[in-house]
């Protein structure tokens, strides 16, 4: 059975930190699943880590939907947050609508994550009584880094730390079940956290929240640079790395491959096809 909001709303009430990853893919989600992580997010961040672009602004709802199909496919326990990509939900409350329940009906997540608070208050209340649960962003939105003026953490000031702790309120009232803090000053996730009955994810927002995310690229250690608010728990791309030069070194001298990893056949049949 897999992991319900129900049961990471109790994980908050009971004290319980709550774990979460990125994942992209089959394999990925799998290793995920099984390391028992009760909550994955398929984040538009695939834009960047997967597909190279600077920004995960050019993440369509096609590519988001191919890569949580995928994820739902390797896992069997974990509940699976497919993130909405940029104006998806923005344009009017019917497509907002629409495209949330493409996460659902079609991808086969269980819930669904977009950023903002009291500007998408409205579109949350609708989705959550049309029975789509939802995830709620704050603080730094990536989708929303060129009007924000970059990778900056955000509430550093009284009116912009008064906007995030309405903003927080916001989706908790419009039926929120968690909510991301990302690149938030430790004190004020803190607060907030304190302030909200559900959930808190930080991401960069220190250990106050209830739960941390990550993508799982830092984590794995793929990543080209870790990021301050990240932590390399392996070194996966290094090790990835000498197994493809000691490949093509073994195909380049004729090591590989030996006579374990080929396929015999009778040899009457090769002097009959010889004459």
């Amino acid at each position: 059975m897999r992991v319900n909001i129900g049961q990471i709303k109790d994980m908050k009430e009971k004290g319980e930190r709550i774990a979460m990853l990125t994942a992209y893919d089959y394999s990925t989600a799998k290793i995920v699943d099984e390391a028992g992580v009760p909550l994955i997010l398929v984040g538009d961040s695939l834009g960047m880590v997967v597909l190279g672009y600077e920004t995960p602004i050019p993440v369509t709802m096609e590519v988001m939907l191919h890569h949580c199909k995928a994820v739902v496919r390797g896992t069997s326990r974990a509940l699976i947050v497919g993130d909405m990509p940029f104006m998806t939900y923005h344009i009017s409350m019917e497509e907002a609508l629409r495209n949330a329940a493409r996460f659902i009906q079609e991808a086969g997540c269980q819930s669904v994550k977009l950023e903002g608070g009291v500007t998408v208050a409205d579109k949350v209340m609708r989705m959550v009584q049309c029975g789509i649960p939802v995830m709620g962003h704050i603080g730094l939105t990536p989708q929303s880094v060129n009007q924000l003026g970059g990778w900056r953490v955000q509430g550093k000031t009284p009116e912009a730390a008064s906007r995030l702790l309405k903003d927080a309120l916001a989706l908790e009232e419009a039926g929120a079940f968690a909510v991301v803090l990302e690149q938030v000053p430790t004190p004020l996730a803190t607060l907030i956290s304190k302030k909200l009955t559900i959930p808190t994810i930080g991401i960069g927002a220190g250990n106050g929240c209830d739960g941390q995310v990550l993508v799982i690229h830092d984590v794995f250690g793929l990543s080209d640079r870790v990021p301050k608010l990240a932590k390399k728990y392996a070194s996966i791309g290094e090790t990835m790395k000498q197994a493809v030069t000691q490949y093509y070194n073994e195909v380049k001298h004729g090591d590989f491959p030996t006579e374990a990893n080929s396929f015999t056949m009778d040899e009457s049949l090769l002097a009959e096809l010889k004459n």
